[in-house]
């Protein structure tokens, strides 16, 4: 390739000596560049072993930039994003002019920049290489007349917030095992998984332990209608948080009346349960927590 030959030649104007930052920064072309890489702190990366192959922008391509953007870039709290810009002009490697090929190809920021030859020019995501080859001892320049930037990353739209709804929260809290295999074995979970709201007095899986073998006995299927009626008696219409309990009786579903006193801030139901967790939110309603199985 003519020109190619041609910009690899002219290269021989550059001194040589020296990494990469070396050879940038005793050109003279390049001074916004290598202040760049400093402020990056990228200097250091460029001046390891590598090899590494720079698509470097003039001090005319940064200049080109709309006004202020290189002073914004400089600032301390924009580092990430100038690193971003200046790692996606390196390709790891060591490529020169005549080994350039069309194509993607790979950056160290991580995106691909898009290489394109037409009648002798070499394209680097629409910015023309207008010198080749210029050689250091860890890696090979080809001066670009463009800053290229990498694209804007779309940011993936978070995942839609799971419906923690009584049974969602109930099993995330891992102390209510009983309760939901109950609720399963009663026919309830679509009803304390639906719109409500609905407060639910939920027993822990040890004051479930605490009826023994009665448990098992309920969850037999030709127990069903009792273990729903029982557990029917746990729950209240309506979202009644702690501050809203006083002492006086509340009907449940199950068509019964809870008899609740509240004294010195502690609420106890029929006289045997205590309420030891309150106001634990849901969707369609609110949990307390209770140390009893209520029978109705």
């Amino acid at each position: 390739m003519i020109i190619a030959l041609l910009l690899a030649l002219a290269s021989s104007a550059f001194a040589a000596d020296g990494d990469i930052v070396d050879v940038a920064s005793k050109n003279g072309s390049f001074g916004t560049l290598v202040a760049a890489v400093g402020a990056a702190g990228l200097a250091e990366t460029l001046q390891s072993e590598g090899p590494f192959t720079v698509f470097a922008p003039t001090d005319e391509a940064f200049a080109a930039l709309p006004e202020g953007t290189v002073a914004d870039l400089l600032k301390p709290e924009n580092k990430g994003k100038l690193t971003a810009i200046l790692t996606y002009h390196v390709v790891a490697g060591k490529v020169m002019a005549a080994d350039v090929k069309p194509g993607a190809v790979p950056s160290v920021e991580g995106d691909t920049i898009d290489i394109t030859i037409q009648d002798g020019k070499v394209m680097v995501d629409g910015a023309t290489v207008v010198l080749a080859d210029v050689k250091a001892p860890n890696g090979v320049i080809h001066v670009i007349d463009q800053v290229i930037m990498p694209e804007a990353k779309p940011v993936a739209a978070p995942p839609p917030p799971k419906v923690m709804n009584i049974v969602n929260v109930a099993s995330g809290a891992g102390s209510f095992g009983t309760l939901l295999a109950a609720a399963d074995a009663a026919g309830l979970v679509e009803t304390l998984s639906g719109a409500g709201p609905l407060t639910v007095f939920a027993p822990t899986d040890e004051a479930f332990a605490a009826l023994g073998a009665t448990v098992d006995e309920l969850l037999k299927p030709e127990n069903k209608a009792k273990l729903a009626s029982i557990l029917t008696y746990h729950v209240v219409a309506g979202k009644v948080m702690a501050a809203d309990l006083a002492s006086g009786k509340v009907a449940t579903v199950q068509g019964s009346d809870l008899k609740v006193k509240v004294k010195n801030g502690t609420v106890t139901l029929n006289k045997s349960a205590t309420v030891v967790s309150a106001d634990i939110d849901a969707t369609n309603g609110v949990i307390h927590v209770i140390d009893a199985v209520l029978l109705p």
